[in-house]
């Protein structure tokens, strides 16, 4: 599996290998933007972490929904990242975190928005894939489910970092974009079972409005999920992703023959051109098959699998 450069903007993963050995794969991503060269080494470290924690599962046996789960929850741990732990803040410099999770099997899917800090929105937003009566939770109302679970909220200021405040600061002042990488995690597996899953958590924009919801809770346009074609986790602006429901038409691909970085690439491609969006997209298909593109100059991943060993790259 390798990394290889495309125009100077673009870069895609390929792997493929059959899955009649029963073979299962993971790929993750740190977000898609501006990753400044000191933290390449960082957040290419997170993502392998996080791909490794999945793949210890998978390797045991577990289900591609478990191992999304995992490698975002570990990811929202880490406080360089733009989930969980170090996420951005919205204009009145307070946490708001949108999360989803989908597997393929039986199209089953959890998501929360808007809402208030809690150490690990994916684990939440699981809770509400099992509790099945709904598909998405919003603000007070995701909150209230999350508590009614067992979660236990936290304060905004015990999960906000340095680091976020000076980005919210800054963006305040008018110094800085709302397109630093790092904008969200994701991650896409397939179990030795056959079965897809995927997984997408972010604070959102910096110094955005109160309420805004991105892509990644919605399903579809970050998040999918589908036995027939595969599963993906886009990274990026979170309006443009929406207006053309990137995740669901790259699984359509999926399912219509193309190759998961065929799949990708042009999913990226249409975003650019048209509504001029960027971005970034994993994808795994139902054959355990990786592949990735962005038109952002980085977005930090890694991957793992039974063929395939790792890798990881920006």
């Amino acid at each position: 599996m390798s990394g290889l450069p495309d125009g100077g903007k673009e870069r895609q993963v390929t792997a493929s290998w059959g899955a009649e050995g029963g073979d299962w794969a993971v790929l993750v991503h740190g977000g898609a933007g501006e990753l400044r060269p000191d933290r390449v080494d960082t957040h290419v470290a997170g993502c392998r972490e996080a791909a490794a924690a999945a793949a210890e599962l998978l390797r045991a046996g577990a289900s591609a929904l478990d191992a999304v789960e995992r490698a975002v929850s570990v990811l929202e741990n880490n406080p360089s990242f733009n989930a969980g732990t170090g996420a951005c803040l919205n204009a009145e410099g307070l946490i708001e975190l949108d999360a989803a999770v989908m597997e393929g099997s039986e199209l089953r899917v959890g998501a929360v928005c808007a809402l208030p800090p809690f150490l690990n929105p994916i684990a939440v937003a699981r809770a509400v894939l099992e509790d099945g009566r709904h598909v998405l939770y919003a603000g007070e109302g995701a909150a209230r489910f999350a508590r009614e679970h067992g979660f236990v909220p936290v304060s905004s200021e015990a999960m906000t970092t340095d680091a976020a405040r000076a980005r919210w600061a800054a963006a305040r002042a008018g110094q800085v974009g709302e397109g630093w990488a790092g904008g969200t995690v994701g991650a896409v597996a397939r179990d030795v079972r056959g079965a897809v899953a995927a997984a997408t958590s972010t604070g959102g924009l910096v110094n955005k409005r109160v309420g805004r919801v991105g892509d990644s809770p919605l399903p579809g346009a970050g998040t999918y999920a589908d036995r027939e074609g595969g599963a993906c986790s886009a990274t990026g602006a979170g309006e443009a992703i929406i207006r053309v429901v990137l995740a669901k038409s790259t699984s359509d691909a999926l399912r219509g023959g193309s190759l998961p970085e065929q799949a990708a690439r042009a999913a990226i491609q249409d975003l650019g051109a048209r509504v001029r969006g960027t971005g970034g997209l994993i994808v795994v298909d139902r054959a355990g098959r990786l592949g990735l593109a962005r038109n952002t100059a980085s977005m930090s991943w890694a991957a793992a699998g039974l063929a395939l060993g790792e890798a990881e790259g920006v």
